[in-house]
């Protein structure tokens, strides 16, 4: 990542997605959870739909795979990840629920090697996933009574698991679907899900709720803003970056969430929760070793073949060579 249009989308994204735990956490006050989140869903959806008609997509499911994957992003990756998300964020701070959350990238390449005959699992895998696993619990212990955080945190896990399980099922599937028309299918699908979870669990629905100005500006931030806006930035830095470099959102966003969360709802900052997100972060960097690797080297041997040339040096199709004057006028790589 070393375009400056490339840094500002991806400071872009971790500022959007960041900042969505604070406009989460403004509308738990007064709306319900599931609720809330059955809500945001409605206004991606009715985004996504009204994008995917401008642009004349195809918009019909034609085949079992593109099926499968309206069910398993609709019902996993948003739906149930939603609603232990919004729930679990109704017990912890805002910078909490983004802290736990990133715990998604270390276990999913445990569930993938569970549902994928293709993965392989590697020691750095399983010490990752203990060094992860451990700064969950930093944090969750750290809440005191079994009745708050602890609670909070165990769904936070839950919704990772579930999104990371869903994501890992998705890959069974290629669609036939244009991309805008499979998440608007799947928005849709989760926005159903979710409201009768809501209707099952607590007998909620927007009948019962009572509208404020800040949980209506709430609403329409992480519908427009976090999940439409947000998904458009994710996948422009897809093509562009790559998924290693995406990946590493997970990790910016938290923070953004943590300095809002502090600055404007005015939470703590603590030592556990700092502990807790190092340990997260390092038990990534351990699941992930072989791309970050990769992608370091590689971008170690980018940097030093764009930099500017000394005087005695040339560049032949990418690689930088000293030049020596004498008799014979050589070439000698620079090492």
């Amino acid at each position: 990542m070393t375009k400056v249009e490339d840094v500002l989308l991806f400071g872009a994204l971790a500022l959007v997605w960041g900042t969505a735990f604070t406009a989460i956490e403004i509308g738990l006050e007064t709306l319900p959870p599931l609720v809330f989140a059955a809500a945001r869903l409605d206004v991606a959806a009715f985004i996504f739909i009204g994008a995917v008609l401008l642009s004349r997509l195809q918009w019909l499911p034609r085949t079992k795979a593109d099926l499968a994957l309206i069910l398993s992003n609709g019902i996993l990756v948003i739906g149930a990840h939603f609603a232990f998300s919004f729930i679990g964020q109704s017990y912890v701070t805002s910078g909490i629920a983004a802290i736990v959350i990133s715990f998604t990238p270390i276990i999913t390449p445990i569930i993938a090697i569970r549902v994928l005959s293709t993965e392989r699992i590697y020691i750095t895998d399983v010490i990752g996933l203990c060094t992860g696993l451990a700064g969950v619990i930093a944090i969750a212990v750290a809440g005191g009574s079994f009745d708050g955080q602890l609670i909070g945190v165990g769904l936070l896990v839950a919704s990772a698991v579930v999104f990371a399980l869903g994501s890992v099922l998705t890959e069974r599937w290629t669609a036939v679907l244009p991309t805008m028309s499979l998440h608007a299918w799947s928005m849709g699908t989760g926005a159903i899900f979710l409201h009768a979870t809501a209707y099952a669990y607590s007998g909620a629905s927007f009948r019962d709720v009572t509208w404020t100005p800040s949980a209506a500006a709430a609403l329409i931030y992480l519908g427009i803003v976090a999940t439409a806006g947000g998904f458009l930035l994710y996948f422009t830095l897809l093509n562009r970056i790559g998924a290693t470099n995406v990946s590493l959102i997970n990790y910016a966003s938290p923070v953004v969430a943590t300095i809002f969360g502090a600055a404007f709802l005015g939470e703590q900052i603590t030592m556990a929760t700092v502990a807790g997100f190092t340990l997260i972060v390092i038990g990534f960097a351990l699941c992930n070793i072989r791309p970050l690797w990769r992608l370091t080297r590689s971008s170690w041997n980018r940097s030093g073949r764009d930099r500017l040339l000394e005087r005695d040096e040339v560049r032949i199709q990418g690689d930088v060579y000293k030049t020596e004057t004498n008799s014979q006028h050589s070439l000698q790589p620079d090492d």
